[in-house]
């Protein structure tokens, strides 16, 4: 090490040492955001603090030594909270080696980002599923062509998405609320946008408060809406927000939590367990009836073909590792733009302009597709195995868990 790398070693050393391991690392995730626009998805601690990333704007090189620095002075002794902190800060520095160009395999990226890497499926198990659907969309075409073709019929008239898709964020919040204690206070927003890469999103505010936002991009189909209100509502984005604010930033001071890195561990949690909780909130039988008579009913669709409907769409989910190897085999560099289009159209049952749209999202955030369908498969075989699956979740929002550390 140069004198002058010791110097400044020694000088980031003192820094941390001034604050708190939980101000630190806000300091460094406010860091890496002034370098990479959307790593910070949410932040609700003292405004001063943004404000001192944004004068200091710490060079990417500065960030690294200094992240390197803090991990052999983290203080906190709760052992999850340390490796929180730990596992949290050490993607942050993959992210700081990204910014500067450096690259690594899908792979390499995903457990050094999202400490977690997804199974490589066989195409072979995609055709499995696709066999399945064959005589559920009887027809000469492409499994693909008709699968499309059969989802016009379930399509919600646009004048009717708002009306439809707040009732099922009330029937959600509804559920949840029998389960979870959540602040009396609690609230949320939903705003209709366009040209985004992404179906919805929740921008959470902090004070228990989140704006959703749903993409008008592509026709809404009666089967996205609960998924979507539930993933980004209750019990999804939403609540584990409110959670970890209310829980382990309120009462115990984490502040920590008061930031959330979204290229980071805490996505495959936050991501997994938005999806295990549309399944949680929604079990088969209840899914039927509500889209029965709620979804089909307001959208002017037939009732009686509700599990019908639901049944080819609890297939499809099951082709939902295509995603991931499409991604994998585009970003390794194996196939092309267009055979990740093609493959996306064949194995995951996306129409020409769903795969734009995922492959642009592929582009923009490239190994973060595992944190849905792979984080809710985490989430799935740890919490399944108890009595109280609502308990367990619960307990999990507002825990410092990461992927490696769901075990028992």
């Amino acid at each position: 090490m140069t004198r002058c790398h010791t110097l400044a070693l020694a000088s980031l050393l003192g820094s941390c040492t001034k604050r708190s391991d939980a101000d630190t690392y806000v300091a460094l995730v406010l860091a890496v955001g002034i370098h990479d626009p959307g790593y910070v998805d949410a932040y609700y601690g003292p405004p001063e603090h943004k404000k001192k990333a944004e004068s200091d704007r710490l060079t990417l090189p500065n960030i690294h030594l200094q992240a390197q620095a803090f991990l052999d002075q983290i203080q906190t002794t709760d052992a999850l909270r340390r490796n929180f902190l730990t596992v949290q800060t050490r993607s942050l520095i993959r992210r700081t080696e990204m910014l500067e160009g450096k690259r690594f395999t899908f792979d390499e990226e995903s457990k050094h980002l999202y400490d977690a890497i997804a199974p490589t499926i066989a195409e072979s198990k995609f055709e499995e599923v696709l066999a399945k659907l064959e005589p559920l969309l009887p027809g000469p075409d492409p499994v693909s062509t008709r699968y499309a073709a059969w989802q016009k019929h379930f399509v919600v008239p646009p004048a009717r998405v708002d009306s439809i898709f707040r009732a099922a964020v009330d029937e959600a919040r509804s559920i949840t609320k029998r389960h979870i204690n959540l602040p009396m206070h609690e609230s949320f927003r939903i705003e209709y946008v366009r040209g985004k890469v992404w179906s919805a999103y929740n921008w959470y505010q902090g004070n228990a408060q989140s704006l959703i936002q749903v993409n008008l991009d592509l026709p809404i189909s009666a089967g996205s809406i609960v998924p979507l209100a539930a993933h980004e509502g209750y019990p999804g984005h939403h609540v584990y927000n409110t959670l970890l604010e209310d829980r382990l930033v309120k009462i115990k001071g984490w502040r920590e939590y008061t930031i959330y890195p979204l290229f980071s561990p805490q996505s495959t949690i936050a991501e997994g367990t938005a999806e295990y909780g549309i399944e949680l909130t929604f079990p088969e039988r209840e899914s039927i009836a509500f889209h029965e008579q709620v979804i089909f009913t307001k959208s002017g669709l037939d009732p009686k073909r509700t599990r019908e409907y639901l049944t080819v769409q609890s297939l499809v989910k099951d082709l939902s590792h295509a995603h991931n190897q499409a991604a994998r085999l585009f970003l390794d560099g194996k196939i092309t733009k267009d055979a990740c289009l093609q493959y996306l159209e064949r194995y995951a049952l996306l129409t020409p302009a769903k795969a734009e749209q995922r492959v642009r999202f592929i582009q923009a955030n490239r190994a973060y597709v595992i944190t849905y369908n792979h984080g809710q498969d985490l989430i799935r075989s740890f919490i399944n195995s108890q009595a109280d699956r609502w308990k367990e979740f619960e307990d999990l929002l507002c825990s410092p868990r990461l992927p490696s550390t769901l075990t028992r």
